[in-house]
């Protein structure tokens, strides 16, 4: 997420992607919208910085928990999380960021067909193995394609994972991450957790963890 700076704060750094100064924290929350972890990080950080933070989630729940699934937006897609997640026997779904050889997997999916649009959006999905130069096997990767009423460009997402379950059961799994989402919303307007004012990054880290404590 992002908590908007103010002033000469420790760490506090441009950030292009949000357009604004500001610090980059990472949340890991479980399906019942808990905070499981947290963490302050400095703003120009990759988006998936610190994402081993998962693993002491994963760690706390090993003895007690029958099956452990994770979600996860684009920037988590990376080699040593899906590796360590199937390491551990974990089922997940992981946005993928598009490529030219992904759309051309879908190709055929990408083309309006003739005649009449629908006056409802279409939804297509195509399930194949992929394997990316930075990857140790194939995975399967799942497609959605999206045509609405009145936008010339079909919408397109990617999920790679190792779910079993068929194409449209695991986009919806997927889905359900943007409930985080409205999660992370929820304790920046209840709770004020991006008021991270301090001068010291230290002090604003506590500040959040804080913060945390009281949405939980």
């Amino acid at each position: 997420s992002v908590s908007p700076t103010h002033g000469d704060q420790e760490s506090s750094v441009w950030n292009g992607h949000f357009g604004c100064t500001c610090y980059h924290p990472l949340f890991v929350s479980n399906q019942y919208g808990d905070l499981e972890r947290c963490t302050l990080r400095p703003g120009n950080v990759h988006s998936a910085d610190g994402w081993d933070a998962v693993k002491q989630v994963v760690a706390r729940y090993r003895d007690t928990a029958t099956s452990i699934a994770f979600r996860g937006d684009a920037a988590f897609a990376q080699p040593n999380m899906y590796d360590f997640l199937e390491a551990e026997g974990i089922e997940y779904a992981i946005r993928l960021p598009a490529n030219q050889i992904l759309q051309a997997r879908i190709s055929h999916l990408l083309k309006r067909k003739v005649g009449r649009p629908a006056h409802y959006v279409q939804h297509f999905y195509q399930s194949f193995h992929y394997e990316a130069a930075s990857w140790s096997r194939p995975r399967r990767v799942v497609a959605k394609v999206e045509w609405h009423l009145g936008e010339l460009f079909p919408r397109v997402g990617f999920i790679v994972t190792n779910l079993r379950q068929a194409s449209k059961n695991v986009v919806g799994f997927y889905n359900k991450r943007g409930t985080a989402e409205q999660w992370i919303k929820e304790g920046k307007g209840a709770i004020k957790w991006t008021r991270l004012s301090c001068r010291s990054f230290n002090a604003n880290a506590v500040r959040l963890q804080l913060h945390a404590l009281a949405y939980n």
